[in-house]
């Protein structure tokens, strides 16, 4: 007579023997950047709850910390190799809510709602050309793919909107001489980074930093770093710091383009 427990031994014993004689099932390598893609889509979302209910600093921050899982998902495609459709259209999805949704309602709510329609129209030109920015991206990627980006991606448009918020909101002081106050400044600032995300000016990519890359791309990644560590040392004064720096720059080599390609 078997006892239970040598039944329950003699079943473990073959339940093994059948594991050993088939492969091992390994987890897609789609999984991690698909997580990072994720977590930039929760702090979107806790972005919008936190700045409906009064938390504007909080929100800004979770807008900048999407933007860091943002980066990092398309670290870890590239690191690897796990780009894919479904990456790609999970990720616009998740930029629209965090980096046009979350920043367009922190303006609405810290100055954007004193115009009631015109701020209406205002608040929404990150979402919508955000999402017509991310839809050309989407094409752009599978036919041509560019060591740099064809208009400014929407996360740095989002980041130096909460940049703004986040070096301004304790100092409005500095807006009291101005008629309309921080709107003097907001509506043209969103005004032209909504306009620039819909041009075709080039925007640096962040390389890739594998071997071929870092040979290729020294000054390109040396100056990233540079960029991380003024956001590291001055924190939101890094921030406009370092997106000013950057669109700034796209928009001088742009102007320089377009004059060599008009009188060249």
């Amino acid at each position: 007579m078997k006892y239970p427990i040598q039944k329950w031994k003699r079943f473990r014993r073959r339940r093994k023997r059948e594991k050993d004689g088939r492969p091992r099932k390994q987890i897609p390598r789609i999984v991690v950047p698909s997580f990072f893609t994720l977590m930039n889509l929760f702090c979107g979302f806790l972005a919008i709850i936190s700045i409906s209910e009064g938390r504007l600093f909080f929100g800004a921050w979770l807008i900048v910390f999407a933007g860091l899982f943002d980066a990092l998902d398309g670290f870890m495609a590239r690191l690897s190799n796990a780009t894919s459709q479904f990456g790609i259209e999970l990720d616009s999805i998740s930029d629209v809510v965090s980096f046009g949704v979350a920043p367009g309602f922190l303006l609405y709510t810290f100055g954007l709602g004193e115009m009631p329609f015109v701020g209406i129209i205002l608040s929404a030109l990150p979402p919508l050309c955000g999402a017509v920015r991310l839809a050309r991206y989407n094409v752009d990627v599978q036919e041509s793919p560019d060591d740099f980006f064809r208009g400014l991606p929407i996360p740095s448009q989002a980041i130096m909107i909460a940049a703004f918020y986040l070096t301004f909101y304790n100092r409005l002081d500095l807006f009291a001489d101005f008629k309309y106050g921080p709107n003097t400044v907001i509506v043209p600032l969103i005004v032209l980074l909504s306009f620039l995300m819909v041009s075709t000016i080039p925007f640096d990519k962040i390389p890739s930093f594998d071997r071929q890359s870092i040979k290729k791309h020294k000054g390109k990644i040396a100056l990233f770093v540079f960029y991380g560590i003024l956001i590291l040392l001055f924190q939101e004064i890094g921030l406009m710091m370092v997106f000013s720096a950057f669109i700034l720059k796209g928009v001088i080599i742009g102007g320089i383009l377009f004059f060599k390609e008009a009188y060249g």
